[in-house]
């Protein structure tokens, strides 16, 4: 949009604070290669446009705004005299894409000084050639930095997730390990057992029938009940009554596994009815050893696949084996990063998980969207750490219009309002120093609104934080080429 031109005063460009420091011959060289218009109530220019003017308010009132997750967001609203925007970025010339970065628009007739870009970027270079150095270093050195930090940052977080696999890995692997060992020994006692069965005085009735009894004991095991603690310990007093008083002294020592079997004494009777009473204590032994060998293999069954799944859970939150854009099931990626992070939640850190299985797939980029939900974790865990340790993390996932809302809510101190602003910032952390890059947020932000048109935002009070991801599912495929939006580019 074009605005009305008018007379230039340089007098009146000099009395604005941007260039008050200014000789006359400047001042009439900004006025001869620049011009003020006025522009009526509406844009001024739209955010993603080629940046060819820098704009100076002389009197009006402006609206910038940014595009977040398909909405105009105002960000701010300002009558100042001599608030500036537009091609403010034109004296770094080619090396950057000079677009943008907001959009403007007015809300009352509002007059303007108007510079062309060109002609911005050559009087930076020749009227302040040393600040021009110092901002392109300033730049291009936040660049590198944040892109270095941000590698580290990925780095450390591997190295902790890395670490909590690890963890997470040894504990089944081990108790697979034991119960293989404790199994290869209760085969052989079975076998002797056994051997000592068949030489005893056992007719063949009866070896059928402790088989039989056998059997049913294994398929017992695979139903046995879950018992409250104290409801065991009477079941094991009651069992062990019954073993010694049908002549087992070491009735102490097979009760728990009965009771861990889900056996009773009216079991036993089945089992003291089945055989003679001078081979019960043989029978009752045999019978220890199987139902001990099928506890042993429940265990290395539940041990393996505990592996299997950290394993699956490893290739979901890596996403190496997937297609780096897709349509996700946003609970998969939810449950593989918990579980990822389980190691580093820790057990005095209650996790609740208020999912809507009814939401509809999102597409995007699941590996940065674990990312992201990694960050948000790790950032709602070290609040609850800050305030003694034990507390709540709720991840919850509902429908919001056409878009599916991940919120992550914690029970930590919560964020000040004073800081509330800034914490998407780069480099900005409450983190004690070494614990923290301060990019964890900004590459959130990042990824959410630029790759995925998203929004992220934070709702805060303490004992109650809320930081909640809004995803659209419009199904548009996120452009790659686009400029980098960042917080801290915002007016």
């Amino acid at each position: 949009m074009s605005g009305q031109p008018v007379p230039c005063s340089p007098r009146e460009v000099g009395s604005l604070f941007l260039f008050e420091k200014l000789t006359p011959e400047q001042l009439g060289r900004l006025c001869s290669e620049g011009r003020v218009e006025v522009f009526q109530p509406g844009p001024v220019y739209t955010e993603g446009d080629p940046a060819t003017c820098f704009f100076v308010m002389i009197e009006g009132t402006v609206v910038l705004s940014r595009q977040v997750g398909g909405d105009d967001v105002e960000v701010i609203r300002t009558s100042q005299r001599g608030v500036y925007a537009g091609a403010m970025q034109s004296y770094l010339g080619d090396r950057v894409r000079q677009v943008y970065n907001n959009s403007m628009r007015v809300t009352e007739p509002t007059r303007f000084f108007v510079l062309p870009a060109d002609t911005f970027a050559a009087v930076m270079s020749e009227w302040f050639p040393m600040a021009v150095h110092l901002l392109e270093g300033l730049f291009f050195g936040s660049k590198s930095t944040q892109a270095a930090i941000g590698q580290r940052e990925r780095l450390l977080a591997l190295g902790s997730l890395s670490a909590g696999l690890t963890h997470e890995l040894n504990n089944p692997a081990a108790a697979a390990v034991r119960a293989t060992s404790t199994l290869r020994e209760r085969v052989a006692k079975m076998r002797h057992k056994l051997a000592v069965i068949a030489e005893g005085p056992f007719s063949r009735d009866a070896l059928a029938s402790l088989i039989e009894i056998q059997e049913r004991t294994a398929e017992r095991v695979a139903k046995a009940p879950v018992l409250s603690p104290l409801e065991a310990s009477d079941r094991e007093d009651t069992l062990t009554e019954w073993l010694e008083d049908h002549g087992i002294d070491y009735g102490w020592h097979l009760s728990p596994t009965f009771v861990q079997a889900g056996l009773d004494t009216d079991w036993l009777e089945q089992v003291a009815a089945a055989v003679d009473e001078e081979i019960l204590p043989g029978a009752i032994g045999w019978l220890n050893y199987t139902i001990e060998t099928e506890l042993l293999m429940n265990e290395i069954e539940d041990s393996t696949t505990r592996i299997s799944h950290l394993v699956d859970a490893a290739k979901q939150y890596s996403q190496l084996d997937r297609a780096p854009y897709r349509v996700v099931d946003v609970h998969e990626l939810l449950d593989s990063t918990l579980l990822m992070l389980s190691a580093k939640i820790g057990p005095r850190i209650e996790v609740v998980k208020k999912y809507d299985r009814t939401l509809p797939q999102v597409p995007g980029y699941p590996a940065e969207l674990n990312q992201v939900w990694t960050n948000l974790v790790d950032n709602a865990v070290s609040a609850i750490n800050s305030a003694g340790g034990e507390g709540t993390l709720t991840v919850r996932t509902a429908l919001d219009h056409e878009r599916v809302l991940v919120e992550f809510r914690d029970t930590g101190p919560g964020v000040p309002p004073e800081i509330r602003s800034r914490i998407f910032d780069p480099f900005f952390t409450t983190k004690p120093v070494g614990e923290g890059t301060g990019l964890g947020l900004d590459i959130s932000w990042r990824i959410v609104v630029n790759k995925h048109h998203g929004t992220l935002q934070v709702e805060s009070a303490p004992g109650d934080t809320r930081f909640q991801v809004l995803l659209p599912l419009n199904g548009e495929t996120p452009d790659e080429t686009s400029a980098p939006t960042t917080p801290e580019e915002a007016p």
